[in-house]
């Protein structure tokens, strides 16, 4: 239901929801006005009795979203060490390999050469559509079984041979990790609870008897910072979708500066 946030620009998604927020608000505030003013008659003291309800359920609401603010930056912080650290295991990998004796060490080069170029090219658009890629299990068990296959001659060779069967595995741990990532997302019960949540405070705003300008005003200006934190929420919410994720730049940079022919 919400894919189109990942397809546009970050300002447009924010200006859009914004923009729905502050109107359902006015509209709520122009249409409910008849009925706040016949409780008022019934019931002395309305704004303050409301004004604290707010208070107290503002502090909830404002919890709620403040911790899923943190714990959507924080997935989207580890994806991207996560990606630099398995960028950084294959660049080790691939230097190991430079220290093997031929045919292997071409051989090794190469498969590692087309898996970075893989990740690159088709593996990343999968991602940011939030498909996990399968074509590289398959590149990276090939690697392996080619490593496998190498027997040492040397102790110098047994000691580079072992060195890079652990960057190979600490290369495969975050692989597992990046792609455990991509289908990351905040479940869609907390997102109900949340939609209910702005609704609540709406309906709030709505209940205070105020002139009109000034009910417009503050209802605007709540809406407008509610909406944009559930934005910010929004967008982070995938780490490896839309504008605001996490690049191949630590991949492409290793491609560049190393494997490039």
């Amino acid at each position: 239901m919400l894919e189109w946030v990942y397809n546009v620009h970050p300002a447009m998604v924010v200006g859009v929801i914004v923009l729905v927020f502050v109107a359902i608000c006015w509209i709520g505030i122009f249409a409910l006005r008849p009925v706040v003013k016949s409780l008022v008659q019934l019931q002395p003291g309305l704004n303050e009795t409301v004004g604290d309800f707010l208070q107290y359920f503002g502090v909830i609401y404002g919890l709620l979203l403040g911790l899923l603010a943190v714990a959507t930056y924080q997935n989207l912080s580890d994806a991207e060490k996560t990606v630099g650290n398995e960028a950084a295991a294959l660049d080790a990998l691939f230097r190991d390999v430079s220290a093997y004796p031929e045919p292997g060490r071409s051989e090794v080069q190469a498969m590692i050469r087309d898996y970075t170029r893989y990740v690159i090219d088709e593996a990343w658009p999968l991602q940011q559509k939030g498909i996990i890629p399968p074509g590289a299990v398959v590149k990276a068990a090939a690697i392996f079984e080619r490593l496998s296959a190498f027997e040492p001659q040397s102790k110098s060779q047994e000691a580079l041979h072992q060195e890079t069967l652990r960057q190979f595995n600490a290369f495969f741990h975050y692989r597992r990790e990046r792609l455990h990532s991509v289908t990351f997302a905040i479940p869609p019960l907390l997102w109900y609870t949340v939609a209910v949540g702005a609704l609540l405070n709406m309906l709030l705003m709505w209940l205070f008897d105020l002139r009109i300008g000034i009910h417009l005003l503050l209802g605007g200006i709540l809406s407008f910072f509610l909406a944009t934190m559930i934005s910010l929420i929004l967008l982070m919410d995938q780490p490896f979708r839309g504008e605001v994720s996490v690049s191949a730049s630590a991949f492409e940079l290793i491609y560049d500066q190393l494997m490039k022919n």
